[in-house]
This record gives C-alpha cells, structure tokens and sequence, in this order.
C-alpha cells in the first residue's frame, strides 16, 4: 500500500467511527489482531474493546467532533494529531456529566499491513480534559 492509500483509510476510519459513531467500520479497517496501546505497560485493547472505548467516548460527550489537525504517512505507519470536541453530558472516568464544552488533543500513530490496522499507538490530553471538567485545577485557578 502507498502511504496516500493508508492516510485515506486512517481519513476514513476516523470519520465513520469517530464523527459518525459507526464503530462497526472498525472490524473493516482493523486487523483481525489489532492491538490498541495506551500506555507503556504492554497492556492493549483488542477490536471488541477499542469499539467499547470509543462508543463510551461518544456517550459520554454529545455532539462529539473529531478535528484532523494533521496526518504523515511513512512505509507503514500514519501518524495523526487530532482534537476531540464535544460537551460532556455523560458519566466519564468516573465523572459526572457536567454540560461543559471540551476540546482536548490527541497524537496517535496507525501501523498498517494489506490495508488493515494491525498496531495503534496513542496518547490523549487526559490531564487536560480534566482541568476543563473542573476536577483538576487549571493553572492560574485556586484548589
């Protein structure tokens, strides 16, 4: 596959799934192994699991958007930086909806095989988020 092939279909599943909530896209675009890694534990999520994360995700935040910031392909892996928009109205990490707008950012890196996702590295502005939820104080802001 040519690097453009791959950051069409990395451009595709991030539409279907991400702006549209068709997570069954998943099992089109990821391989029957995907391994999804959040962190350096080696811990990953699987096909089923990455659907699960992402469909509570979009629960959690209506009127959820995702925002191509940018995108690089080389040999095999796609490399894209995103921000997730959204309101958060719906239980996240334990916390309560509050109604508030989020914009947070996230870098992941996609290494594609025969045109299927196989490896998904990828890290989110998790402290970020919080501060805008208000369970973690913002710079600037009193504990």
């Amino acid at each position: 596959m040519s690097t453009e092939e791959n950051k069409a279909i990395v451009r595709h599943y991030l539409d279907e799934v991400w702006n549209k909530g068709n997570v069954s896209i998943i099992d089109e675009v990821m391989a029957p192994t995907y391994a999804r890694y959040m962190n350096a534990s080696g811990a990953y999520l699987d096909r089923e699991r990455q659907k699960q994360r992402i469909s509570g995700i979009r629960k959690a935040f209506s009127e959820l958007a995702l925002t191509l910031e940018d995108i690089t392909a080389e040999g095999e892996k796609v490399t894209i930086r995103v921000t997730l928009h959204g309101t958060h109205t719906g239980n996240f990490m334990g916390v309560p909806a509050t109604g508030k707008q989020i914009a947070i950012e996230a870098i992941d890196i996609l290494r594609l095989v025969d045109s299927k996702v196989v490896e998904h590295w990828g890290v989110m502005d998790t402290f970020g988020l919080m501060q805008q939820l208000g369970v973690i104080p913002a710079p600037g802001q009193a504990s």
